[in-house]
């Protein structure tokens, strides 16, 4: 028996696979991340699940109507929360708050698969861009409406989503503060697929489930290649991955792995 984490807003469950699924569960406030427990929650069950290879993969989803609205407009009115206070105050807010999110999906050592419900908006999309893969159902709408609110993504997201779409349609997205719907989502790479939405949990639940089924620190270690060859040179990339090759060559996945595959 796996003990599972204690979280204030959210709900995890782990199934038989290994696929851990994370229902952000604060649709009173259309699961903003912002004046509620969410964010603690989504850092603690990241936490949690690199400590248990019993885990393979994440599916991440929203309650309700939304996936996450971002921020809480009315604590930003207020200057309430993470956004009251002096200058110091607020960057400190935000380094101790949202960006622990960001902080820990980034290390988040297994594939992450966002079925996004509903809108994701603000900082909702940006969670979702912390996420390997998107799928959405057809209720659901993605943008970058910072600048909307004279604001910009404090949480990180500029960093991500030129990345996933390129520079011009990021530029494009986070400079209009449009909100798109799932074809535009699409076409512009932020979902990967469309479902009806009483089949977009079984269908993020079936992609999740398929990683989770490979070798698990192979697979792990796959994540990690992915996000380190953006930051390395080639020739300190390649030692890297000679470095982790060494680890899975002598694992005793990769021979249980080898035996069945001469064996079919």
């Amino acid at each position: 028996m796996i003990d599972m984490p204690e979280l204030a807003d959210a709900r995890l469950t782990l199934d038989d696979a290994g696929v851990a699924t994370l229902t952000l569960a604060r649709d009173d406030v259309r699961n903003a991340l912002t004046g509620t427990g969410l964010i603690p929650d989504i850092v603690n069950t990241c936490d949690w699940i690199n400590r248990n290879r019993a885990v393979g993969a994440l599916v991440l989803t929203g309650d309700g109507k939304a996936f996450s609205s971002g921020g809480n407009v009315n604590e930003m009115r207020d200057k309430r929360g993470m956004f009251g206070g002096t200058p110091i105050e607020v960057q400190d807010g935000y380094r101790r708050g949202i960006q622990q999110m960001t902080l820990a999906m980034y290390r988040l050592e297994v594939p992450a698969v966002a079925a996004i419900n509903g809108p994701a908006i603000g900082a909702g999309l940006d969670l979702c861009c912390m996420c390997d893969i998107r799928i959405g159902s057809t209720h659901a709408k993605v943008g970058s409406t910072f600048v909307n609110l004279g604001i910009i993504p404090g949480d990180g997201g500029a960093w991500f989503l030129p990345r996933l779409i390129g520079i011009q349609r990021a530029a494009a997205l986070m400079f209009s503060g449009r909100i798109a719907a799932p074809a535009a989502a699409g076409a512009l790479g932020l979902m990967m697929e469309v479902t009806e939405p009483d089949a977009l949990l079984p269908r993020a639940r079936e992609i999740a489930a398929q990683f989770a089924g490979k070798p698990r620190d192979a697979l792990r270690i796959a994540k990690r290649l992915l996000w380190a060859g953006q930051r390395l040179e080639l020739g300190d990339f390649l030692d890297y991955c000679a470095s982790q090759q060494s680890l899975c060559h002598t694992s005793d996945q990769h021979q249980a792995a080898l035996q069945a595959f001469m064996t079919k």
